[in-house]
């Protein structure tokens, strides 16, 4: 442990069932911890990675409602002085627009080099913080404050930053690796049932790419998890930051085994793109019906068995997730539409669509040689009324 986790680490003595995960990355390594009660105990936790008495937070409307305070609350107490920069929610904040002129926002309250940039909120604020911090003076280091449970077990660990452009999702980014992730589990205690849902298909992907166990522990705790229990929560969290972590430890720019990680991604994006991003389909909603989408398509080539696939199938609709296409929020979906969507991935590379397909439940594997027009028929039964 070098000097500044072992400081940051001596704040977590009185957090409640304090954990501690690192992803292993040589010397841009970091530690996320996971506990209750963590906004408060932020200053201590941050403190010492800071060269200057100061830091900038990045949030949105509604996170700012209910734990803005709390944070800057946490931070005075290590007198350390937050300005902040608070954006609109939803996933259309995540564009050049909004890029631009938080970075110009931050400039204005003098931000430099020497400067930590805190993301809190969910998934787009983490993605668009970490960009931010990234450009902005040529890089500023940044700390992931994740409030929603998608964000702590999934986007605010591993580097991944950016935005969406007018041909699809996250095509325009970089990675950019945190100081450290700060995971309150007391922030998912105030998140709606929807958001909550929304992060439980995240964490039940870790299970079906290659973790039958916890797949298992998925199914037989889908009521505990869907009535927000924390000790089911907190343990999820831990699982799947462990999960990812070790993933990302051995393939941080996604080469290979990382694009795992991307299990019914592809599907999720386009019907993402096909929604206009809108509010109506979660980012995570959206991926629990591309995740049943993938294992479905794995069945359909003859990779996987029909018990497997409905069995994963079953897993995801207990956490409460739509897995029918053809009644997911924010259609009706079109075949066409949604293969032109996928092509434009970025995991598609001359031409050619790369899928994330199971050999059966924890048996996940990256297939780089699609058949389009046979990919083009699934999705034309997928979506047939």
């Amino acid at each position: 442990m070098t000097d500044t986790s072992a400081k940051s680490s001596a704040a977590l003595e009185n957090a409640s069932g304090a954990k501690r995960v690192n992803v292993a990355l040589g010397d841009r390594s970091y530690d996320i911890h996971i506990a209750s009660g963590l906004l408060s105990l932020a200053g201590g936790l941050i403190k010492p990675i800071l060269k200057q008495q100061r830091v900038f937070i990045v949030t949105d409307e509604n996170v700012a409602k209910v734990h803005l305070g709390t944070l800057k609350a946490g931070l005075a107490t290590q007198n350390i002085e937050a300005f902040e920069v608070v954006l609109p929610a939803g996933e259309a904040t995540k564009c050049f627009a909004v890029l631009e002129s938080t970075i110009d926002q931050l400039m204005a309250q003098g931000a430099d080099r020497n400067d930590v940039v805190i993301a809190l909120g969910g998934g787009v604020i983490g993605d668009l913080t970490g960009l931010v911090a990234g450009l902005l003076k040529r890089g500023m280091r940044f700390v992931q404050v994740p409030t929603t449970l998608l964000a702590q077990v999934d986007s605010s660990v591993g580097g991944k930053t950016a935005i969406n452009s007018k041909i699809g999702k996250n095509l325009v980014g970089l990675f950019n690796q945190p100081e450290m992730v700060i995971a309150d589990q007391d922030v998912l205690q105030t998140l709606p049932v929807r958001e909550l849902r929304a992060g439980l298909a995240e964490v039940i992907k870790y299970g079906l790419i290659d973790d039958l166990s916890f797949f298992e522990y998925i199914e037989l705790n889908a009521e505990k998890l869907n009535a927000a229990s924390p000790e089911a929560l907190a343990e999820a969290v831990r699982v799947s930051c462990e999960s990812k972590a070790r993933i990302v430890s051995e393939d941080e720019t996604e080469r290979g085994k990382r694009a795992l990680l991307n299990l019914g991604h592809t599907f999720a994006h386009a019907l993402e793109r096909a929604n206009g991003f809108g509010p109506a389909l979660l980012h995570g909603e959206a991926v629990g019906c591309g995740m049943a989408m993938a294992m479905r398509y794995s069945q359909a080539l003859g990779l996987c068995s029909g018990q497997e696939a409905d069995r994963a199938e079953k897993g995801i609709l207990a956490l409460g997730l739509e897995t029918d296409v053809r009644k997911l929020a924010g259609g009706p979906y079109e075949a066409n539409a949604l293969l032109e969507h996928m092509m434009h991935d970025k995991k598609a590379e001359q031409g050619k669509l790369t899928l994330i397909l199971a050999k059966g439940i924890g048996q996940s594997y990256i297939e780089k040689q699609v058949d389009v027009e046979h990919l083009l028929a699934f999705l034309k039964t997928e979506t047939a009324v």
